[in-house]
This record gives C-alpha cells, structure tokens and sequence, in this order.
C-alpha cells in the first residue's frame, strides 16, 4: 500500500466476489467476504422515469483493491455474512482504474455499486 493511500483509506468495506459456481436454479454463490481499505462517497441508489426505474450509482468506493469486477457485491463497513444479499450489500457495477501518481507503488481503484 502506497503511503498515500495509508494515510487516505481508514474505513472499511466488505466485498464478495461472484463465484463460477451456481446453483441448481442458476443462482450464483459468493466466496467469503473479504475485508479491503477504503474511502467511500454515497449517492444516488434509483431514478424513476416514465416507464420504470434505471439503476444509478449508489456508492463510489476508493481503494487499492484490484480485483473488483461486475457482479461482485460491495458493503461499506465490515461483515463476517456469508450471504451478501442478506448482510445488504450492493451489486458492483463497475471498477475503474486510476494510476498511483505520486509512488508507482499500488494502482487506485473506484470501484461503483448500483442500487
């Protein structure tokens, strides 16, 4: 971890990557929750319109976690859940990479969940 992101990441966040394993409905299974490093920024979770709701980003999620993909499910703070739709987490939209500017140490991360 860069001294930067150290100094800026003092929350927390869980994060449950999507397995390549389903169900026998087709529903897919999560691996344990992983505790990262964070900073966070709320927002917007659902536009209504004319003819139904569209998903927007809810939360944005700053860290130097790398492997945050589409599918995933995020919840800032801490849970020891196994389920993440129970523990109320939010489904990754998106994960957007950021050079690490100053040390070259550890790329950034913006990682969106929708709501």
């Amino acid at each position: 971890m860069s001294s930067l992101a150290g100094w800026s990441y003092t929350a927390q966040a869980t994060i449950w990557k999507r397995s390549s394993v389903t169900n026998d409905y087709g529903d897919p299974s999560f691996d344990a929750p992983l505790l990262i490093a964070c900073d966070y920024q709320g927002g917007l979770s659902k536009r209504l319109g004319d003819i139904g709701g569209e998903k927007v980003v809810k939360n944005t999620v700053w860290t130097e976690y790398a492997l945050a993909d589409t599918g995933d499910y995020l919840l800032i703070g801490a849970s020891t859940n196994p389920d993440p739709i129970a523990a109320g987490a939010d489904e990754v939209m998106q994960a957007i990479r950021y050079a690490d500017t100053f040390e070259r140490t550890a790329d950034d991360y913006a990682i969106l969940t929708g709501g």
